[in-house]
């Protein structure tokens, strides 16, 4: 079983690390794209995985109640510059996840209404956003940059703009069928992570951002109804991009 390593899914890693369900898995960290990568080769068989890899997946299905999703601002997901959108031109895509790739590229065509060029981003890109050069930054590197930039446009912000509806980042994915009595367990202990906020800012200080806003106002856990509205419109809005 694997899952992302940011700062986001530590209430979720540490109900599943406190709990005796910890026991029945081998917990590997890495990032979004590479778990999405070792899930299509069969590598690994669960995975908190970005949403846009569900379809490439063979045997693919949510079995959690539980992921990483925002209803409004996420705040470690946006496009960084240092001009107004309207003036940006270029925009560089974060490597390591696929879906804030795919929100981004959906949003600039049929949201902003955005002609750019889209580029792949080396690993030193951020120190090449300048002028009319934007991009996407995530995860814990976006938090440490919000203080660097002039312009933030907050992906999962302009989607519910856009949409009316939340985003879902990531969800756990298995590529088989797992046990109805490991799942209920592993369900349980992402439920008592979310009870441990605290705990989980005194075991990851983090002087960047307000940690206390991010896991109780930025970042949705529960997977509700309205989650699986906005991931459903997301999966069909990027398959015919």
């Amino acid at each position: 079983m694997a899952a992302v390593s940011y700062l986001n899914t530590k209430p979720l890693l540490w109900g599943i690390e406190h709990s005796p369900v910890v026991d029945e898995i081998d917990l590997l960290l890495d990032y979004p794209a590479n778990l999405a990568e070792a899930m299509k080769s069969g590598s690994i068989d669960m995975a908190l995985m970005p949403v846009a890899a569900i379809s490439d997946v063979p045997g693919a299905r949510i079995v959690s109640d539980y992921g990483i999703a925002a209803d409004g601002d996420v705040a470690s997901v946006s496009l960084f510059s240092n001009v107004p959108l309207e003036d940006v031109d270029t925009v560089y895509l974060d490597y390591q996840s696929r879906t804030s790739v795919r929100l981004a590229t959906l949003l600039l065509k049929r949201w902003w209404n955005k002609d750019v060029s889209l580029s792949p981003a080396p690993l030193d890109y951020i120190d090449h956003i300048r002028g009319a050069t934007a991009g996407v930054i995530i995860g814990d590197r976006a938090l440490e940059q919000r203080q660097n930039f002039l312009y933030i446009y907050d992906l999962a912000e302009a989607w519910k703009d856009w949409t009316g509806l939340p985003f879902v980042f990531a969800a756990w994915i298995a590529n088989k069928e797992l046990p109805a009595g490991f799942l209920q367990r592993f369900n349980e202990a992402n439920r008592e992570g979310l009870l441990h906020i605290d705990d989980v800012i005194n075991a990851h200080p983090f002087p960047h951002y307000d940690m206390q806003r991010y896991y109780r106002h930025n970042i949705h856990y529960l997977l509700d109804g309205q989650k699986k509205q906005g991931l459903a419109r997301f999966l069909s809005e990027i398959s015919t991009i």
